[in-house]
């Protein structure tokens, strides 16, 4: 049995190569994320451990938001004094490095990264734990002379002697480089502008007694662990975050892994298409090339061998096949691993090739996907072949399943189907965004295995209905070519399904990404009442500097301003919840629309008060009046009561939380030194727009960090953002697509082989090659265009699900992009085509009487 399994598997190998692409596709992206992930996450634990000083002494800070406040945190430079005196420190001193600034060259370019990696300006202060050392001109001196890293110097062709503007919280100022400084170890893609030390601290903090942190040095025979508790007995654990060198090291890597995450679970999101899809292919592949067998598993049967060693023999195969399969896969990973290194370093992160991380865990993650899927898609196909009869050795090869009723599919199918379909409904009548979500996966799950389920049920209405014009258009090559797709509905559903699958996934977020889109577009036309918009490009915050600015532009009429603090809020439910709250001037009204379930804008902007969502007010028993203890950064704390409950759609409020805002000068009490986020601007009286956007278009030049923004510009930020979440759904659409190809291929393939005789016969009474090949590629339209249609109507009623969930959220429109999804059924049909072209191409060239005489 083992010799015949072998050979059956070398003599199929050509067959099964295709099945095997499905495997390495999904092994390939398995093993390529865990190698980049690792390799990253090992070169950056040793810069943070190498760069970092043995403990570092920084502000508290017990707030986090995904959107800055500007206020940056800092330390007094009087602890050094204090540090210094403690038992077995060797040195400590005052370091200075912000983010929240942007260097501009003499034409007013950013020679900051644009992949989203920070620019970052400090003092220069060398140490053998320096990540750069200098490599060219000399160190800087006095308030005029800064270092550039060599990468970004590089980049950017700045030079030495080239002047550069850096914009910083307290004004911007110009430096002439004096020197690069050369990474020494990995550079992480950031742009480094250093500083003399003294100026650092007056230029980038505004004032010369603080620092952004202590740097601390252990004496020799002194532990980190023991100095971080010395020095917490001298100044305190409560006001200042102490960190050895191996926490830093561990906070930093914590920060980068939510990059790596988003790396990580994009690529196992491919490496799930790519199994999901290529089960179908493996399931279709091993149920035909068993029903083509069913003679040679016959005579095995009659010669002695039993039902399990029959079994085995395919599951050996499947599991050769796997072997196969993630071996090649494995590799694949390595060099998909290698090409991510590689456009990292395109984008700045110099990560080494020679340095690449293959932990045990890749082989094994990569040997038991492979093997794992081949062996489970193929065990149906198995058990089926288990039961060929020894008489069938005596008849002419069959093709398993044709005959046998549907009715199991029917039933199961069904069961299957109202249990996902209630699911859905259940989704759309939810109240609770959590329930609704919840419902919603298990919805998709269930109508997806009901569809592929019963996808055969449905093989000969749809199809019917599909080809129905083909015989009256090509006549009796396009009725075979019908009949063909319908005669077994098995294999024409599995072969569909692999192509619904990837369908059903962008026809879903179509709908979804239309309704979002559709959904601002009319929140913004609702809420937006400011000619322009001033905005970071990231939606950072920016200095008082270019507030200034605006505010002095010929034409701007009325200016208000935007600040974004973090707060916790502890409510009278018990809950406490961190959020965003934003603080805006008084003359809000004049530049948005808000609507009101209680209050108006002068009493939410009042002195001591605070306005909130009224949904969420509801949700934690917080009435109008209500007064609410807020905590602020740095410890600030203070008791706010409710002046308004507003009645915004989430989305058309702030985009956070509660919708919590108050008065600007709430935040500018309780969040001092912050910058602002956005200004609205109104053209003043007797200034066209268009004035105004071009006089502000001129006043900004100097600020690359920041965007004048009309209503249609706010529009197109927002589409452009979408976009970003349907790209990546059509680049896995992309791939689910290629594997179906291939499926669609081997299907035909072996279908071609299958009807050797037929084919044969076809052709002796006169059917030409090129009639052939055409009733070959309507058989592959037809069935293209048939899983194009089941996965749409999956993906729509996916789509509306997923708008209804949205909608609990404020997006309440719903859009359905007709165009995107006749396009698809278009595509779909090209991928007949494109599928069909060798397998039409080898059935035309067949030897008309060897094909009679194929057995």
């Amino acid at each position: 049995m083992l010799k015949a399994t072998l050979r059956s598997f070398l003599a199929h190998k050509g067959r099964l190569l295709l099945s095997a692409l499905a495997v390495v596709l999904s092994v390939a992206f398995v093993a390529g994320s865990l190698i980049f992930s690792d390799t990253v996450t090992r070169t950056f634990d040793r810069l943070f451990a190498s760069t970092s000083a043995d403990v570092t002494v920084t502000p508290k800070e017990d707030l986090e938001s995904q959107i800055p406040s500007g206020a940056i945190a800092t330390v007094p430079t009087s602890l050094v004094a204090r540090i210094d005196k403690v038992d077995g420190v060797a040195l400590a001193r005052p370091d200075v490095a912000v983010e929240n600034i942007t260097v501009v060259d003499s034409e007013n370019e950013s020679v900051g990264p644009t992949t989203g990696a920070p620019t970052i300006a400090g003092d220069w202060y060398v140490t053998e734990r320096s990540p750069v050392e200098l490599t060219s001109g000399h160190a800087p001196r006095g308030p005029a002379e800064a270092l550039l890293d060599a990468d970004t110097a590089d980049k950017k062709h700045v030079g030495i002697g080239d002047t550069l503007t850096v914009i910083a919280q307290p004004g911007s100022f110009k430096v002439k480089v004096v020197g690069i400084a050369t990474f020494k170890t990995t550079n992480p893609g950031a742009a480094l502008v250093f500083l003399d030390p003294a100026v650092a601290r007056t230029k980038l903090l505004g004032r010369a007694d603080v620092a952004t942190s202590i740097q601390v040095d252990a004496a020799k025979g002194v532990s980190d662990a023991q100095l971080k508790q010395r020095i917490a007995a001298e100044i305190g654990s409560g006001t200042y975050e102490l960190e050895t060198a191996d926490e830093q090291a561990e906070t930093a890597a914590s920060q980068l892994g939510g990059f790596l995450d988003v790396i990580k679970y994009v690529m196992l999101g491919f490496a799930g298409i790519a199994v999901l899809v290529g089960v179908f292919l493996i399931v279709n592949t091993f149920s035909m090339l068993i029903a083509q067998r069913t003679r040679e598993l016959g005579l095995l049967r009659a010669l002695g061998a039993d039902r399990r060693q029959v079994r085995r023999s395919v599951l050996l195969e499947a599991t050769l096949l796997g072997l196969v399969g993630s071996t090649l896969g494995l590799a694949a990973g390595i060099g998909l691993a290698i090409g991510l290194i590689e456009l990292m370093g395109l984008f700045g992160m110099n990560l080494k090739t020679a340095e690449m991380v293959i932990g045990w865990a890749t082989p094994v993650a990569a040997y038991v996907v492979g093997v794992g899927v081949t062996f489970v898609a193929a065990y149906l196909p198995a058990r089926r072949a288990a039961g060929v009869s020894p008489m069938a050795a005596l008849a002419d090869a069959e093709i398993a399943g044709v005959g046998r009723p549907l009715r199991v599919r029917a039933v199961v199918g069904l069961i299957v189907g109202a249990l996902g379909a209630a699911a859905l409904v259940g989704c759309v009548t939810s109240t609770e965004t959590g329930s609704a979500a919840s419902l919603l996966g298990l919805g998709v799950v269930l109508t997806l295995l009901a569809t592929v389920i019963a996808g055969p049920l449905l093989v000969r209405p749809v199809i019917r209905v599909l080809g129905g014009f083909f015989p009256a258009v090509f006549g009796s090559v396009g009725r075979m070519s019908q009949r063909n797709a319908l005669r077994n509905p098995r294999r024409t559903g599995a072969t569909a399904a692999a192509l619904m699958v990837g369908l059903a996934l962008v026809g879903g977020m179509s709908v979804a990404s239309a309704s979002m889109s559709k959904s601002f577009d009319d929140q913004i036309d609702k809420t937006l009442g400011a000619d322009f918009v001033v905005q970071n490009a990231n939606f950072l915050p920016f200095p008082q500097e270019i507030t200034e600015k605006v505010q002095d532009t010929e034409g701007a009429g009325l200016v208000v301003r935007q600040r974004f603090t973090p707060v916790a809020v502890r409510l009278p439910d018990g809950k406490r919840i961190e959020t965003t709250a934003a603080g805006y001037e008084s003359q809000l009204d004049e530049v948005a629309r808000i609507t009101y379930a209680e209050g108006d804008t002068a009493d939410a902007l009042a002195d001591g008060n605070i306005a909130m969502d009224a949904g969420f007010a509801k949700d934690h028993d917080v009435r109008l009046g209500s007064t609410i203890p807020v905590e602020f950064p740095a410890g600030q704390k203070a008791e706010l009561k409710v002046g308004a409950l507003t009645d915004q759609d989430a989305a058309e409020g702030f985009g956070t939380q509660g919708g919590l805002f108050f008065g600007f000068g709430t935040i500018e009490k309780y969040v001092p030194g912050g910058q602002d986020s956005a200004l609205y601007v109104n053209a003043a009286s007797g200034t066209s727009a268009d004035t105004l956007r071009a006089n502000l278009d001129k006043t900004l030049d100097p600020y690359p960090q920041v965007q004048v923004r009309d209503l249609a510009d706010y529009k197109k930020l927002i589409h452009d953002q979408i976009a970003v979440l349907l790209y990546l759904v059509y680049a896995l659409l992309g791939l689910a697509i290629v594997i179906a190809v291939l499926g669609v291929v081997n299907t035909l393939a072996l279908s071609v082989v299958e009807r050797t005789r037929e084919i044969g016969l076809l052709r002796a009474i006169g059917l030409a090659r090129r009639q052939l090949r055409r009733m070959i590629r309507l058989e592959s339209v037809v069935i293209a265009v048939f899983g194009a249609v089941l996965g749409l109507a999956l993906g729509l009623v996916w789509g509306v699900c997923v708008q209804q969930v949205l909608a609990l959220q404020g997006m309440k429109a719903l859009a359905i992009p007709w165009t995107t999804l006749v396009a698809v059924v278009v595509g779909s049909a090209v991928v007949g085509i494109v599928a069909a072209l060798l397998p039409a191409l080898r059935a035309s060239r067949m030897n008309v009487l060897a094909a009679i005489a194929h057995e």
